[in-house]
């Protein structure tokens, strides 16, 4: 069972769904921006987007290389830009 992500504020969880539908930003880059892991993200979207929405980001997201930093081709040599990560 997944453990309870700390609550987001508003405008972090604005920036999480963004970079959730990004083709680009891998999962790993979410997690090391918000500390969620790729189950975690999939349970908020599931829970802060209509169903319709939900549905259509899964169907873009699944299977697709490019949200994986593993899966993707050594092209692509940046993973995130640097300013997605929060200041501590």
């Amino acid at each position: 069972m997944l453990s309870s992500p700390a609550p987001l504020a508003a405008h972090e969880l604005s920036r999480l769904i963004e970079m959730a539908w990004e083709d680009r930003t891998p999962f790993e880059a979410i997690k090391k921006t918000f500390g969620l892991s790729e189950p975690q993200v999939k349970a908020l979207m599931r829970k802060s987007l209509k169903r319709s929405s939900y549905e259509l980001w899964r169907k873009r997201v699944t299977g697709r290389v490019t949200k994986h930093l593993e899966l993707r081709s050594k092209e692509v040599t940046r993973a995130y830009c640097s300013g997605q990560y929060k200041q501590k």
